[in-house]
């Protein structure tokens, strides 16, 4: 199947560059006819036949420049690190050298057919105020088969290796389908009691426990069995593609899932952007056209990686379970500790229920109160947790103050105010004590005829009560002002 997919996008080509020299014709300023309603719909015409019949390339993350401070500042995507299956970029800012670090954030795209530039809004939104890293997934038909397997084990194996090559105090932030391996990475280094075990990790719309909510791409995993998935959407990379002969799960088969799920709204999206164009309105056609260059660029996953994801996170429930195990060993989420835990889940997610999410606070039982957070953001859908205008005004500051609050910087201030008002309560019953004798004595000198009183002299005791109940209330009163 996989190879008459190639063989028919070969065959249309001749009709693609038809299509092209159309609308090249009929879009020409120097036609006559080009000004007219008949040019624009003929030219609208073959711009959507060439567009529906593409395979789309690799779209660029195209983030040149972003705003720090108030001021703008270049910057500039470079791969650090790199792998068979993917590379690290990061999103170099040029700031002066003297300038207080910011939070040093690693995103982790998903693996699910997209590419990374999938969060270039998420990525965008972040730069003004963090240091950010995300992963830069490879096509698996891209991949030769010498470089051997990539699988679940494989992935968690990657992000421990990014985290250490970035180092301590390090913010993950899990992407939908890589909350599940993200958390996994940061239960074996926790474990492990690595150095460079990240200081906090945020899980937008991930399936952490897919029984909870459960949404019709969890129904079709539930309803169909992996050997239905092994027999029906695992394919090997036709000639002459690098990977020749890798198995893998095809990208446009993904995609045509995808779609299927809400195509009246996709033939809508076409339809308008064809009117669009007649109607001569370039706005509503470069939003289309910017949408749909995105989501209908994709990629092959490897047979190994998506089966095993299907099977544990999909079918077998292995995470919440406690049953899902990295190269063997099972792994403990109890272990993680010292790692703060931040929730976002949509509340109209049609891909990942509301609440698969947040089942990781109760799965990350030994994680103080104090560091962890849910938030739950109203009016959007799965696109939404990550993208898109409610992303930037409220789930993203939320994440950059999640870091600031639980990063090195944060933890040492509420270490110093955690010590401040442990010493207030000391401070200020020595300070009491230092006053009492004074007050003492003026209060003989003002009334000397009551501390001559016989009755003073025959119960010492009851005349010293007032003193350490009027001693004990001072000291208590600075006390109470320190934890307001």
């Amino acid at each position: 199947m996989y190879q008459l997919y190639e063989w028919n996008h070969a065959m249309l080509a001749p009709f693609r560059a038809v299509a092209d020299a159309t609308k090249a014709f009929y879009e020409n300023p120097l036609n006559p006819v080009s000004r007219t309603s008949m040019g624009r719909t003929a030219a609208a015409m073959a711009e959507l036949f060439e567009r529906s019949t593409r395979i789309y390339a690799k779209p660029e993350f195209g983030l040149d420049e972003t705003f720090v401070d108030g001021r703008r500042v270049p910057v500039v995507d470079k791969p650090v690190w790199e792998r068979p299956f993917a590379r690290l970029l990061h999103f170099e800012r040029d700031l002066p050298g003297d300038r207080k670090a910011d939070p040093r954030i690693l995103v982790v795209a998903p693996m699910s057919g997209h590419y990374a530039t999938l969060l270039r809004g998420t990525v965008e939104a972040m730069l003004p105020y963090a240091d950010v890293y995300i992963t830069d997934w490879e096509d698996a038909r891209k991949v030769p088969l010498s470089a051997g397997a990539f699988s679940l084990d494989d992935y968690v194996d990657y992000v421990v290796e990014m985290l250490r090559f970035l180092g301590p105090d390090t913010h993950v932030v899990a992407v939908c389908q890589p909350a599940v391996p993200v958390l996994m990475a940061v239960a074996r280094m926790s474990e492990w009691d690595d150095p460079a075990t990240p200081a906090s990790m945020t899980l937008m719309g991930g399936p952490i426990d897919t029984r909870v909510n459960p949404t019709a791409v969890n129904r079709l995993a539930q309803e169909n069995g992996i050997d239905w998935f092994r027999n029906n959407v695992i394919m090997k990379v036709p000639f002459p593609q690098p990977g020749f002969m890798r198995e893998v799960y095809p990208g446009f088969l993904q995609l045509s899932g995808f779609m299927s799920m809400n195509l009246d709204r996709h033939l809508i999206a076409h339809k308008d952007f064809f009117w669009h164009l007649v109607k001569d309105d370039g706005d509503g056609a470069d939003k289309h056209r910017a949408f749909y260059d995105e989501y209908l660029a994709v990629m092959d996953l490897t047979a190994e990686f998506y089966l095993q994801t299907v099977e544990e996170v999909f079918i077998r429930h292995s995470l919440p379970k406690g049953e899902i195990l990295h190269h063997g060993e099972r792994v403990d989420l109890k272990a993680i500790r010292k790692t703060a835990l931040m929730t976002v889940e949509g509340e109209n997610d049609d891909i990942s229920g509301v609440g698969q999410t947040e089942a990781a606070h109760t799965l990350c039982a030994n994680i103080p109160d104090d560091m962890r957070v849910h938030w739950l953001q109203p009016k959007v859908g799965h696109y939404g947790v990550f993208n898109g205008s409610r992303f930037r005004a409220e789930i993203c500051p939320r994440i950059i103050d999640f870091a600031l609050t639980h990063g090195q910087a944060g933890k040492a201030a509420r270490q110093r105010r955690a010590e401040s008002q442990a010493a207030a309560p000391a401070k200020a019953t020595a300070v009491a004590k230092a006053t009492a004798p004074a007050k003492s004595k003026a209060t003989a000198a003002a009334k000397p005829a009551e501390a001559a009183k016989p009755a003073a002299a025959a119960k010492p005791a009851e005349a010293a009560k007032p003193a350490r109940k009027r001693t004990a209330k001072k000291a208590a009163a600075p006390s109470s002002r320190s934890k307001a």
